[in-house]
Formats: C-alpha cells, sequence, structure tokens
C-alpha cells in the first residue's frame, strides 16, 4: 500500500528508533529468508549514509534485503529505506521496453529504434545548433562509472560542458564551504568521530529522518556518555530533538550571526587555540586577507545579545552552546540541506569550519565538520568524478588547460576537445531548455520535472525539446513529457560503485539480470557514443569495471586517489576511505593530518596539520557578514 512522504519520514524515524534491536532481524522476517538463499554483499542506493547491504537472491530473484553486520558503518542496521529495497527492484511499476512519442503518445519500441532516434537528434541538433545545444543532467544515485562515461562523451568527445547533476541543488553550498575554506572538497574526517565526540552540533540537520542511522550512532554516543551535549540550530522541532540538550530555534535564514557570536565566546573566553591559528590559519574578509586581530575586531559586533535578536533566541543559550562548545575535547557538526539549500549557504559552511578552526577541534579523533551528503553517490560520481559544468574527474576544473590536457590524454581526445569555460549550472542549464538555447536534453538517473525549484518555469521548455530520459521506473514526471524513454538496470542488476559521505568508495554487486529489455546505464550511453561516430574511445568499456579502471588513472597523484581500491579488493572490503594510493594502504581515517598518505611531512615543518589544498597549507577563516535569506518573508 503506498504511504505519503510524511507517513514514510514517521517510518523512517521509527526505524531508527528500532534500529538498536537491530533491523537485520525485521529484514530477514519480513523477507521469508529461506536456507536456499545466496547472500551477497552490496551498499544501498539511497541517502548519502553508505550503509552496508546483504542482498538475498533466490534462483536468481532479488527476496530479502539485510544490514551488512561487518559494514563499519552500520554495523547490520538499516532504516526504512533500506529495508524496503528488495521490493523496489520488484515494483510493477518497472520500466520493461523503450518506449517513443509517436502522434502525441508514449509507445513502445525497438532498442534499434529508439537509439537511432534519439543519436539522429542529437547528431542534428549539434549540427544545426551547435554543441551547445544539446546537454546532459545526471545524479548522485547513478554510479560513478556511469556518470563518468556521460563526462566522457559530452564534454571530451561532443565538447560541450553542459553536464550537470542534481547534486548542484543539494551539495554546491558545501563544495564551496570545503573548497574555499580548507582549499580541498569534502570531510577532514569520517563518521567514526561520531563515536568520540563530546559535543554535537547540528545545523539545519533532521537526523532521526533523513540519515537514521547516523541518528543511531548519535544515539550510542550518548548512552555510552551521558555528558554529552547535543546542540542543534534550527528552525523547527523534528523528532531528532529526543537527543537535542539544547535547541536554538532560530528565524529561517538568520543563524550567521549566532556562528559568529559562539566565535566571539570562545575568543574572549580563551577556548582558542593560539598555536593552532599561528601555525595553520589565514583570515580573510571574503575579499581580502585580515589579520587574526581584524577577525578578533570584527567578532565584536556579535554578541550574544546582537544574534539572539536577530535570530530570535535566548542569549543566555548562546553562551551556554560556546561554553560547551569550547569546553568539549573534541567536537563533531553535522548539517545537510538546512544550510546548503539557500543563498548564503556557501558562507554559512564557512562558519561552521571557522568554529573548528579557531578552537583547533579538527583532525584527530571525535573532532570534525561533517556534511551529511543527500545522496549516495553525490560525493563519489559528481564531486570527485567531475559530473558538475565546472568539473573534471578527479577534482580538476575545466577552467585549467593542465587539467583539460590530463583528462584529454587519458580520454584519448585533444585537449581542445574540452571547452575551457565551464558550461551552464543546473538552474542556467534549465533556464536555456526553458528559452530554447538548450534543444536536446538527455536525462539520467533522476526526474527534475518533479524536484526542480519553481520547476513551472521549465515545464514547457522540457516539453518543447527534444527530451530523452533514462530510467528504471515509468511513469514519473519526467518521463511522461519525454520524446524518448530509455528502461535502465536498476541498482542490483548492475555492478558499479558508490562514494558515500566519509569518503567511503563501496562496490554495487550485480546479483541479478536487468528486468525486461531494460539495460545498464552505461551501455546506453556507449551506444549512443558510438552512433555519434566516437566508438572507438569507448569500445573498450565492455563491463563496468573497465570504466572503473579507467577512472582510477583520472585520481592517481590526486588529493581523492583511488588507485589503490580496484574492483578485486572493492569486492573483499567493505569500502575504502580515500586517499588510498596504493593496494596495501587501509584508506585515510583524518585528512591533512599525520596518517594522511598525501601530508608533506617535510613542508609541515612539526605542525600538527597542513592544508595542502591551499598554496601555503593554511587553511582560512572567513569574517562574512550576517545577511540574512534573499528573500525574507512577510506576515
Amino acid at each position: 500500500m503506498p504511504v505519503s512522504r510524511r507517513e514514510f519520514l514517521k517510518l523512517s524515524a521509527a526505524s531508527a528508533a528500532a534500529s538498536t534491536l537491530g533491523v537485520e532481524l525485521l529484514a530477514t522476517k519480513s523477507a521469508h529468508a529461506t536456507p536456499a538463499m545466496q547472500w551477497t554483499k552490496s551498499v544501498c542506493r539511497f541517502c548519502g549514509v553508505g550503509c552496508g547491504v546483504m542482498i538475498g537472491t533466490t534462483n536468481g530473484k532479488v527476496t530479502a534485503v539485510k544490514g551488512d553486520k561487518l559494514n563499519p558503518i552500520n554495523k547490520g542496521l538499516l532504516c526504512v529505506k533500506g529495508f524496503y529495497l528488495h521490493k523496489v527492484v520488484n515494483a510493477k511499476n518497472r520500466l520493461l521496453k523503450p518506449l517513443v512519442r509517436k502522434n502525441g503518445k508514449l509507445v513502445e519500441a525497438s532498442w534499434e529504434e529508439a537509439m537511432s532516434l534519439v543519436a539522429s537528434k542529437f547528431k542534428e541538433t549539434i549540427e544545426q545548433n551547435g554543441k551547445d545545444s544539446v546537454c546532459f543532467y545526471g545524479s548522485g544515485q547513478a554510479t560513478t562509472e556511469e556518470t563518468y562515461i556521460a563526462n566522457k562523451l559530452f564534454k571530451g568527445h561532443i565538447g560541450t560542458n553542459n553536464l550537470e547533476g542534481n547534486p548542484r541543488l543539494c551539495m554546491a553550498s558545501a563544495v564551496g564551504g570545503y573548497l574555499t575554506t580548507f582549499g580541498a572538497d569534502e570531510p577532514v574526517g569520517s563518521f567514526d568521530d561520531i563515536d568520540s565526540a563530546d559535543v554535537f552540533l547540528l545545523v539545519g540537520s533532521n537526523t532521526a529522518e533523513a540519515h537514521p542511522v547516523v541518528y543511531d550512532r548519535l544515539v550510542a554516543r550518548k548512552k555510552k556518555n551521558p555528558n554529552v551535549k547535543v546542540i542543534a540550530i534550527d528552525p523547527r522541532k523534528t523528532p531528532t530533538n529526543k537527543i537535542i540538550d539544547l535547541h536554538l530555534q532560530v528565524i529561517p535564514g538568520y543563524d550567521l550571526s549566532i556562528m559568529h557570536a559562539l566565535a566571539n565566546i570562545v575568543v574572549k573566553e580563551g577556548f582558542t587555540d593560539e598555536t593552532f591559528i599561528k601555525d595553520s590559519l589565514n583570515f580573510s574578509d571574503g575579499k581580502k586577507a585580515i589579520s587574526y586581530a581584524d577577525y578578533k575586531k570584527f567578532l565584536e559586533k556579535y554578541t550574544p545579545e546582537y544574534a539572539a535578536e536577530k535570530c530570535g533566541v535566548n542569549a543566555e543559550d548562546i553562551v551556554t552552546a560556546a561554553r560547551w562548545y569550547g569546553q568539549a575535547k573534541s567536537v563533531v557538526s553535522l548539517w545537510t540541506m538546512g544550510v546548503n539549500q539557500r543563498k548564503r549557504g556557501v558562507w554559512l559552511n564557512n562558519l561552521m569550519h571557522n568554529m573548528h578552526l579557531i578552537t583547533g577541534k579538527i583532525g584527530y579523533k571525535g573532532a570534525d565538520s561533517l556534511s551529511l551528503t543527500g545522496q549516495p553517490n553525490a560525493c563519489g560520481g559528481v564531486r570527485e568524478g567531475g559530473g558538475l559544468c565546472h568539473l573534471l574527474p578527479g577534482h580538476r576544473l575545466v577552467a585549467k588547460e593542465a587539467h583539460r590536457e590530463q583528462i584529454a590524454k587519458i580520454w584519448n581526445v585533444p585537449a581542445s576537445n574540452i571547452a575551457p569555460k565551464p558550461g551552464k549550472h543546473t538552474i542556467a542549464m534549465f533556464e536555456a531548455v526553458a528559452s530554447g538555447e538548450i534543444k536536446a536534453a538527455y536525462i539520467m538517473c533522476t526526474n527534475p520535472a518533479q524536484s526542480l525549484p519553481n520547476l513551472n518555469k521549465y515545464l514547457q521548455g522540457l516539453k518543447d525539446c527534444f527530451l530523452v530520459v533514462a530510467e528504471c521506473f515509468h511513469p514519473t514526471e519526467t518521463s511522461k513529457i519525454a520524446d524518448v524513454v530509455l528502461p535502465a538496470a536498476f541498482w542490483s542488476e548492475k555492478d558499479g560503485v558508490y562514494g558515500c559521505t566519509e569518503r567511503r568508495s563501496q562496490h554495487q554487486a550485480k546479483v541479478n539480470e536487468p528486468k525486461g529489455e531494460a539495460r545498464w546505464d552505461g551501455d546506453i550511453l556507449i551506444d549512443l557514443a558510438t552512433r555519434l561516430g566516437h566508438g572507438k574511445n569507448f569500445e573498450h568499456f565492455t563491463t563496468p569495471e573497465d570504466v572503473w579502471n579507467e577512472y582510477l588513472l583520472c585520481t592517481k597523484g590526486k588529493d581523492m586517489d583511488l588507485t589503490g581500491a580496484p574492483y578485486s579488493r572493492l569486492k573483499e572490503v567493505r569500502g575504502l576511505r580515500w586517499p588510498v594510493p596504493s593496494v596495501d594502504h587501509p584508506g585515510t581515517e583524518h585528512r591533512f593530518t599525520s596518517g594522511d598518505p598525501l601530508f608533506p611531512e617535510d613542508k609541515a615543518a612539526g605542525r600538527r596539520m597542513y592544508f595542502y589544498g591551499k598554496p601555503d597549507g593554511r587553511a582560512v577563516v572567513f569574517a562574512r557578514p550576517d545577511l540574512g535569506p534573499h528573500e525574507p518573508t512577510d506576515d
């Protein structure tokens, strides 16, 4: 029986609460596991936590799912989303055959007819209107291999950087925050820090419903040490409040001043790490470098009283939060869409990092600023794999000539094939679709006609352009208006790799054949590449493993080095946290410090941390203005 979104969220929260009883038992019971069932290690394909699952198959059919007890992230626990994965595989609305629009209606067609139409339309559009008249829109739910193939085809061979993914709408602020503060994307630490932290700062994150397994680890930490404090900065009261010790219930969009007030108090009351500040930090107002003294002067405005009036909270609570933070041996900050999906999202990310930096509470067990990811592979396929209009694989930029040359060599194309100017980001891309500037769009593993903000602005353009949708299910709001709908293999029907929140890459196992005539998304894209005349550089991709092996070349020597994570190893271990530069390397728990294989002992010269993403190895503390929301609400 279908459930509403609200009911689903309540079930997720209930699942989190029940997880201490062992969801594996529930999953096994509900799935009617039998002795003849075969179990295979895999990874959940929903949120960004990266829970390990065991897939139960009977006679080649997925019949059960349970939590993987050996996976260090969830240790056998699953929330309701992973709990029902086996039901999704066999859902009644699986798309089984290609569909082509004829006389205004979608009708079944052969693969040959569908792909011939797609290729001819894309070729015609490019020839008549230029390479930037087409685009690709992907997903943080696609595997790294699938996004890599799309990247190689559109940027390296068609020659357009109009390639985006839906993580742009949820993770861009987190990326911007990490890059500007640390010089490199993605967290310093890992989920392991949760198990040792003395204080948790949750900002715009309802973990109980959105990331139930992370919530369970928070609950377990508080059970183990009743002195652990949980502070929340959030406009709403949510199920997460059950474990919160102090809730700063802010007016939506006005929380930047609170972060500055916290910094003001820890500076004035002596909770800063002056040695760490001297050795490892720079200061900036966002436009130019400033001194530590300038920063302290900037903070003077942000008294608890000022922030309290601006944010609608009690000044005493701000002081309490700052003292808990300052007195704690270790702090983990956790945040998600409540921080990221806003005009000032990058700035608020910066300010959360500021607190960790000026107190030195980063880079050791129990201390990290850890952005929680929304989708299973938003980090791995899109951020690391270069699935955005300004990126190339391996945390490279299209704007950098050396980066274009490095990737062009791996792709076996002239560097001139890769345009030096970033393409259109997600919103600009769909605005170009709406205006008719983009005339053909390939949508993979996502549903923008339902999920885009202000989507009525774009719907007519999506109907007017030549729209190709590769999807496992039909109808969706996007597939209903497509010109061609291509049936894609689902989660358990293909091999691949997902990279989750804590930089952990995990192998997703193929345990059953695709339903009906569905095909692996990578295979569909290779077919399109061949029909467009680019087949020579894709013909060696006979399996997802072939694609992964080429992708590993893009990571070699980079901050997210995955050289030591071939399929042969990923199929055996429960994921590896990069950098992992060799097959005998165990992976990295904390970056920028001793234990990180890229930590430059010679340059660090006795410093505890060296932020090698910055030219001088110093992270940046930002004095950002406390601007409110871009569109303040009225009465």
